[in-house]
């Protein structure tokens, strides 16, 4: 997230870039860790919190906003996104090298409707999603439905009260590396919707 929060620090946002132990904690385990590293930017009422994301990370986002909801909660964008689950964890959770490789949360993140991403509910904050549909994983294409980024489905990154909604060409891990993402994440952050593009994408 290093090249998107450039751009983010270059228009005079202050960036908190947060770590996380994603293969060896349970989502409730993560919103707790991730609680102990931001709660002081999210109780401050004189300035916005806003939150930008890849993956994982939305999820972790929609679970503490319910859990710890920000006094000063501003704008939110997710890049590719698993908000109704990924039909890869439904796929391969159950083999023991994805158990070892993903840990705890691999029995989270299907498309069930007991999966985490299904019982956190509607979002209730300013919410932008960016989408891939492009995939330099040929495998996870083929088993997933069409359009996807290689890992999770175009309709799987959608969620009932999202204020906006954009697809770019490119794949699920490298989607937040690209300059128009970067872009139209900090055009969002500052207007609450995305730059519509005659030209194509950079």
């Amino acid at each position: 997230m290093r090249k998107l929060a450039r751009t983010l620090a270059n228009n005079d946002y202050q960036i908190i870039n947060v770590h996380y132990p994603s293969r060896k904690l349970a989502i409730e385990e993560l919103v707790q860790y991730l609680h102990g590293e931001i709660a002081p930017w999210c109780t401050d009422p004189s300035r916005k919190v806003h939150f930008v994301t890849h993956s994982l990370g939305g999820i972790l986002v929609r679970a503490y906003v319910k859990t710890y909801p920000p006094v000063n909660l501003g704008r939110v964008v997710m890049l590719s996104p698993p908000n109704r689950g990924s039909e890869l964890i439904d796929i391969f959770r159950d083999h023991w090298w994805f158990r070892k490789f993903f840990g705890p949360i691999r029995s989270q993140l299907g498309t069930d409707i007991n999966s985490v991403p299904n019982t956190l509910g509607l979002v209730n904050f300013e919410l932008g999603v960016i989408a891939g549909n492009r995939s330099i994983n040929p495998i996870g294409s083929a088993l997933i439905p069409a359009p996807n980024d290689g890992t999770v489905s175009v309709e799987h990154t959608q969620i009932e009260g999202m204020r906006d909604f954009l697809i770019v060409p490119y794949g699920h891990t490298c989607i937040m590396m690209r300059k128009v993402v970067a872009e139209q994440t900090l055009h969002f952050l500052q207007t609450g919707y995305f730059q519509r593009r005659t030209n194509g994408h950079k």
